[in-house]
C-alpha cells in the first residue's frame, strides 16, 4: 500500500516540475500569455530571457523526468528516493521565502510552495516506510 502511495506523490512531482517542460517549445508570446495568467506583468521581449526561460523549462523538465523514473522503479531507486523528498523540501522553502518576501499573490505562490512541502514531506516519510517493509537480500 504505501508503494502505491509513494508512486503517486512521485507521480505527482513528475507532474508538476515536468509541466513547465512545455515552456521549451513556446513561442515567446504564447509563453508570455501563459506568465501573465500566472500573474507576471507584460514582459518586453529580451533574446536572454528568451533563451533563460528554454534553459529553465528544459531544467525543469528533465527534472520531471527524474521523478517519473523514480515512479516507475521506486523500490530499485529506494536510495534516491530521500534526496529526491528533500529537493523538493528545498524547493519549497525557497518559493516560500521568496515568495512572502516579494508579497506574491496567493496563485500560484500558495499552490506551488504547498505542493512542493506536502508531496516531499510525503516523499520522505513514504520512502521510510518502504524501506523498513524490503526485504533484506
Amino acid at each position: 500500500m504505501h508503494l502505491r502511495w509513494l508512486r503517486l506523490a512521485l507521480s505527482f512531482a513528475a507532474l508538476i516540475w515536468g509541466a513547465a517542460g512545455v515552456g521549451i517549445l513556446l513561442s515567446w508570446p504564447a509563453a508570455e500569455a501563459v506568465l501573465q495568467q500566472l500573474g507576471a506583468q507584460p514582459i518586453a521581449y529580451d533574446r536572454m530571457l528568451d533563451y533563460w526561460l528554454r534553459m529553465t523549462a528544459g531544467a525543469f523538465g528533465l527534472i520531471g523526468c527524474g521523478f517519473l523514473g523514480l515512479a516507475i522503479s521506486p523500490r530499485k531507486f529506494a536510495n534516491v528516493l530521500p534526496w529526491a523528498g528533500a529537493l523538493m523540501l528545498v524547493e519549497g522553502l525557497i518559493l516560500l521565502v521568496h515568495g512572502m518576501r516579494l508579497s506574491l499573490p496567493p496563485l500560484p505562490f500558495y499552490a506551488d510552495t504547498a505542493a512542493c512541502l506536502l508531496d516531499g514531506t510525503a516523499i520522505i516519510y513514504l520512502a521510510r516506510r518502504l524501506e523498513r517493509t524490503r526485504v533484506p537480500a
